[in-house]
């Protein structure tokens, strides 16, 4: 009984730690509004919030129950894509937060191509998460 106390305390403190490191690498390093200011879409804040609660909320869930799902080869291709786009502007708000694009076009001499930069990445993130679910997900 004490094992599987001790087994319960330290998954909730585990979960506690992680969440707390992922709200505070959203709201310290302001992604969320930075993704907003790259895309223009002020307007959609509360679909914002909610899309970052459902999501850690519904994965953490999936996560524990192993849950599978058996979707259609199109909707997979579909769900992919939002992924895929999704996580580039993740990566295109985090970069652009850290400067590290900026500093890296500078030393290269990409200075004013710093957009097709941001694009590169977002477009590889994007074709690399249709590869993956395309290829590697098990339909």
């Amino acid at each position: 009984m004490i094992n599987v106390l001790l087994l319960i305390f330290v998954g909730f403190a585990g979960g506690i730690a992680v969440g707390s490191g992922f709200v505070a690498f959203l709201t310290v390093l302001g992604i969320v509004p930075r993704v907003m200011q790259l895309s223009k879409t002020y307007r959609f804040i509360r679909s914002y919030e909610w899309s970052v609660i459902l999501g850690a909320v519904l994965g953490g869930w999936v996560n524990l129950r192993s849950t599978t799902f058996q979707l259609s080869p199109y909707l997979t291709i579909v769900i992919g894509l939002f992924s895929g786009v999704f996580i580039g502007m993740l990566a295109a708000a985090l970069t652009e937060v850290l400067n590290v694009l900026p500093i890296l076009a500078k030393r290269i001499g990409f200075r004013d191509k710093l957009l097709v930069i941001l694009m590169a990445i977002v477009l590889g993130k994007v074709a690399g998460s249709l590869f993956h679910w395309i290829i590697y997900v098990k339909l």
